[in-house]
């Protein structure tokens, strides 16, 4: 008998000791005799910005957590001011990873790396930041977002290829890439699942955002907690999810997720995965290949120094 875990393949009893365990860009933390798994996202001075260290450790950790048959729920959470502030748009880190050298990340040059630009983002985007967040919605185990702070644009990808999500009382939610980049949301587009149709629009075409009361009101968060007592209360309602025997708890998800599906899920997916593609080509062709996104010259806000992100309020225009 073999087991796999991102691309290692060994013995049951090897297999823990094949998977990466030293991480730079998150921890790994093993509660309640292994039953429950804590990753929490560790670049608290980028607000846990997504580079590509960051992207790949996260999917070995869920990888290692999915094989392991004592685990039977994740917790997904951030370390610092936010859960996650999405994609790395220049961080060192982030340019250390794409810049030919020794410390270039190894995915900088493999799965179309070395295409003409069009080409190659698809296929890099693709891999690292479309199908990997769909691989996690289907991770063999519950999986629960504990999010805090902004969460906007990429950090959505994360939180919603969870099970389910709780969130601290001052957290919000939005999609800024619309009104600061000039994009048609982020490339796992589950907006409209999540928001609803026409909250989707309204959203991506203001760059407003929705607090945690909105997020549950529209059955997007199962729970609200105090920060102060967001770790203790997310691992006590993941003890009582872990109690449910593993086979009943993993047909659950496969009995909502297949409905999901069946209802056109999947393939929404892939058709906003590629109409982002085809916004990153049109303003590559409009700037002659400078940037793959809107700018300030277009209208948009810079997303260095974009004023404030405002609630969706009903009244306000």
């Amino acid at each position: 008998m073999f087991c796999r875990v991102g691309g290692t393949v060994g013995r049951p009893a090897e297999l823990l000791r094949t998977v990466m365990t030293d991480y730079q860009y998150l921890t790994y933390e093993s509660l309640d005799a292994g039953r429950i798994v804590r990753i929490m996202l560790d670049r608290p001075k980028q607000r846990n910005a997504q580079n590509r260290g960051l992207l790949v450790e996260l999917g070995e950790a869920y990888a290692r957590a999915e094989a392991d048959d004592a685990v039977r729920v994740v917790i997904l959470a951030g370390h610092g001011p936010a859960f996650s502030a999405g994609h790395d748009l220049g961080s060192s880190d982030d340019v250390r990873e794409r810049s030919p050298g020794p410390d270039q990340h190894v995915t900088y040059a493999c799965n179309g790396a070395t295409y003409s630009e069009i080409e190659m983002r698809h296929h890099q985007e693709w891999h690292y930041y479309f199908e990997n967040t769909r691989r996690w919605r289907n991770l063999r185990k519950i999986t629960i977002a504990q999010v805090h702070g902004a969460v906007y644009s990429a950090a959505l990808m994360l939180m919603w290829s969870c099970d389910l999500i709780v969130a601290a009382e001052d957290t919000t939610f939005a999609d800024v890439v619309g009104t600061r980049l000039g994009m048609c949301g982020v490339e796992y587009f589950a907006h409209p699942w999540e928001f609803g149709h026409r909250k989707t629009k309204e959203l991506l075409l203001t760059g407003d955002c929705l607090d945690a009361a909105d997020a549950h009101a529209l059955g997007m968060i199962s729970k609200i907690f105090p920060e102060n007592e967001l770790a203790d209360s997310t691992l006590a309602f993941a003890r009582r999810i872990a109690r449910i025997p593993t086979m009943a708890a993993l047909l659950i998800k496969e009995s909502v997720n297949q409905s999901q599906d069946a209802g056109g899920f999947q393939s929404a997916l892939d058709a906003g995965f590629t109409l982002h593609q085809l916004n990153h080509a049109h303003w590559s062709a409009l700037t002659r290949g400078e940037t793959c996104i809107g700018t300030v010259e277009h209208g948009l806000d810079d997303w260095r120094t974009a004023p404030e992100v405002r609630r969706a309020d009903p009244r306000v225009p």
